[in-house]
């Protein structure tokens, strides 16, 4: 094989898994930007938001190692499908809940469904993006992995700029019509799927399933570094917008359009500098950007530090989550992709989920600025356990081996 053939990133199931994976997290984020809101339309308040955050996630938490380990015996597209199919399938359970609620069923029966579908996306979209970052992941040659996976990541990075402004518009019409548009997203991300020439990876011999097996640890202090670090994102995934009207201030859509594009800026132009110079450079400065927007958002909330903060927030998530996934994965086997993934993706569950659970407490008990300020606090943390941990384990980019 050609050494320009090796380094090729551009291939045709590379590209379909990005535009998938798009409308998979285009589904996601428009439901978890305005879960919050649509709970409130059933007489629920940020708490109950919070805790839905932290179910949604612990679902997929629960379920991403087994997931891993079907991954590693080589069954991509199947696990692809059924993750697809729950996504497309649970915006229509929410709207069965507020059509509930409109027609006069007691509140707590459209609440319930409304809980479950969400517990039951959680588990949906561990299907979802398990196997798309998997797939990802097996079509990257090995000297150019930090940048493929940071444009793989680029489909997260538009969804989170287009889908909050779009769901915020739509909800405006009826939340009917949104849960709606977000479910048709599945139908396109399927016929996409019927293109894709991806054939199972099957190992020589079956991988066996056990407990110690479903966790990847060379792939555990990265994936800690980074859910202590996405406390933050989640915080901001479920609340700005609610921060935002509540305290007029440009939309939360306004606020994910310029993370995104700052998001995407990096990516195209730093991309390739975890592969060159390790994720230490983006552990450091993307944990200083976020604890900065942070204390913007809780001391001086304004239109100027709104829009600071999410170019700050954009700058950190854009860098900092595509290099701790590069080194979470790029020294597994093949036949560890799937638990290497999947045991980053738990974290990253736990992360956006406990952010998003802790960030409702908070608010509920001590209002925005307090939460601002005590989740920033978990940047300081994910330096600390970079520093004196995950910079030292062989997973780094920059390990010296040998």
């Amino acid at each position: 094989m050609s050494n320009k053939k090796a380094r090729k990133l551009w291939t045709r199931d590379f590209t379909l898994i990005i535009v998938i994976n798009f409308l998979v997290f285009m589904n996601h984020i428009m439901i978890l930007n305005t879960f919050p809101m649509f709970l409130e339309t059933l007489g629920m308040d940020e708490g109950v938001a919070g805790g839905c955050a932290f179910a949604f996630s612990a679902v997929a938490v629960v379920l991403r190692p087994f997931i891993g380990w079907l991954l590693n015996n080589g069954r991509r597209k199947s696990i692809l499908i059924i993750g697809i199919t729950g996504m497309f399938l649970m915006p229509l359970g929410y709207m069965t809940s507020g059509i509930m609620a409109g027609m006069g069923y007691a509140a707590v029966s459209a609440v319930v469904l409304a809980i479950v579908c969400r517990m039951l996306q959680g588990a949906a979209l561990a299907f979802s993006n398990t196997t798309t970052a998997t797939i990802a992941s097996d079509a990257l040659p090995q000297s150019r992995f930090a940048e493929g996976m940071g444009y793989f990541g680029m489909a997260t990075a538009l969804a989170t700029s287009i889908a909050p402004a779009l769901s915020l518009k739509l909800m405006s019409v009826s939340f009917s019509i949104m849960f709606i548009v977000s479910s048709a997203f599945m139908v396109v991300a399927f016929m996409l799927y019927l293109f894709m020439n991806t054939s199972a990876k099957k190992p020589e011999a079956p991988v066996s399933l056990n407990l110690r097996g479903l966790i990847d640890s060379d792939a555990v202090p990265a994936s800690v570094i980074c859910l202590v670090f996405l406390l933050t994102w989640g915080a901001l995934e479920n609340f700005l917008s609610k921060f935002a009207a509540e305290n007029n201030l440009p939309s939360g859509g306004t606020f994910f359009l310029i993370t995104a594009v700052m998001l995407i800026v990096v990516r195209f132009t730093l991309g390739s500098l975890a592969d060159k110079m390790g994720e230490g450079i983006f552990v450091y400065s993307c944990n200083a950007a976020m604890l900065i927007a942070f204390l913007l958002l809780a001391v001086a909330p304004c239109r100027t530090t709104f829009y600071i903060a999410a170019i700050l927030a954009g700058y950190a998530f854009g860098g900092i989550e595509p290099a701790l996934q590069s080194m979470a994965v790029h020294i597994a086997p093949p036949e560890r992709r799937g638990s290497a993934n999947s045991t980053f993706l738990c974290a990253y569950d736990i992360g956006l989920g406990g952010g998003g659970g802790i960030a409702g407490v908070l608010i509920s008990r001590l209002g925005y600025s307090k939460m601002f300020l005590i989740v920033a606090m978990a940047t300081v943390a994910s330096i600390l356990l970079y520093f004196f941990w995950g910079s030292r384990h062989p997973s780094s980019l920059k390990y010296k081996r040998g």
